[in-house]
């Protein structure tokens, strides 16, 4: 086919990270951060659309990319409604979801706020793919020991399935024929799923709810101290969500979220730090074995995903526990930019179907 240039756009709390592809190959990558005092003069998150635009636009131009050379923008997925999985075009409607947090206001939903403002500027489309509220739970999955509560799915969809069919092409067979245990650990959350022949029937919600602690996320607590802290009065409610989602985990433990300070801590013998480490690598195996169960003991692998299994120490902390179920495949990076640019050349080539977001 012929050289198309693709946009993706990839918000963060203090960051825009930004990629153009020319097909399958990086043309250009840069974190746009955004500093702490401009972020607090806007009242919500969506406010903040403009104010990234430009900045997007401005290193672009910087840069020598004319955005009007650019081909189709991809956005990392916001918190839109539950979704089956695929690519869909970013439309009026998904755009008001994603302004009224119809499932939850994050950074991510400025994803498709502003791939949508760029492409309307050139008169091109824009797309999302899997979505991190991509629902395919089982019914039995759903339940959760009371009616007035409801499991929900909200994980890492797009690294999910894009880990799993790059695995599934690795050994000559088609994604929807294998049962896959899933684990993704990214920067912010751990979400660990069970994949029966290409649908997730069950995975930890791992945005405010259950699972392993992570770099910054406390993941599942026990239930009546939690309850007894809410009716203490010493928090508020937006300060027990902030321990639940920004300062839980290594950093409530150790004091940091940085990965290399804390990879730094563990070399130099920080007994704690490595103590906290171990801590993870348990309950990460024992969320990937409760798995077996999920998939009735019918496993063809284990897909491990991200940068902290490039520690030797973690993995072999999870393959001792583990390993016995299933092969391993070990992917020790996140790979969204890629992802996106490979859905994107998906739509290009007409490989897969769009679908509506109504």
């Amino acid at each position: 086919m012929l050289q198309k240039k693709i946009l993706i756009i990839y918000p963060e709390v203090r960051a825009t990270r930004i990629a153009v592809y020319c097909n399958s190959e990086p043309m250009f990558l840069k974190t746009i951060k955004h500093a702490d005092d401009e972020l607090a003069a806007f009242k919500n998150i969506p406010d903040q659309t403009d104010y990234r635009t430009k900045a997007i636009i401005k290193e672009l131009n910087r840069n020598d990319f004319d955005p009007q050379k650019i081909h189709i923008v991809m956005a990392r997925s916001g918190l839109v409604k539950p979704l089956k999985s695929g690519i869909y075009e970013i439309n009026n409607r998904m755009i008001e979801d994603l302004r009224a947090g119809v499932m939850g206001m994050h950074e991510t939903n400025l994803g498709g706020l502003i791939a949508h403002k760029i492409a309307t500027q050139i008169n091109i489309k824009a797309y999302m793919a899997d979505p991190v509220v991509v629902d395919e739970l089982s019914d039995l999955a759903r339940v959760t020991g009371h009616p007035l509560f409801v499991r929900k799915s909200i994980f890492h969809a797009l690294s999910h399935k894009f880990f799993a069919r790059k695995y599934a092409k690795s050994i000559n067979r088609q994604y929807e024929d294998l049962n896959l245990i899933v684990c993704h650990i990214g920067l912010g959350g751990i979400s660990i799923g069970a994949h029966l022949k290409g649908q997730v029937v069950d995975v930890n919600q791992a945005f405010d709810g259950g699972g392993p602690f992570s770099i910054t996320r406390t993941g599942t607590l026990p239930m009546g101290q939690l309850v007894r802290l809410c009716y203490s009065g010493k928090y508020s409610q937006q300060e027990v969500l902030q321990m639940l989602n920004s300062k839980g985990g290594y950093f409530a433990y150790l004091g940091t979220d940085s990965i290399p300070q804390i990879d730094k801590m563990i070399a130099e013998g920080d007994q704690k730090a490595l103590f906290i480490s171990e801590a993870c690598a348990y309950q990460v195996s024992k969320e990937i074995a409760s798995h077996y169960a999920t998939l009735e003991g019918e496993l063809d692998a284990i897909i491990l995903t991200g940068n902290i299994f490039n520690s030797q120490l973690f993995l072999d902390s999870v393959k001792k526990r583990v390993g016995k179920l299933a092969p391993l495949a070990l992917y020790p990076s996140v790979n969204d930019l890629e992802a996106h640019a490979v859905n994107a050349l998906r739509v290009l080539k007409g490989e897969v179907e769009v679908l509506t977001y109504e």
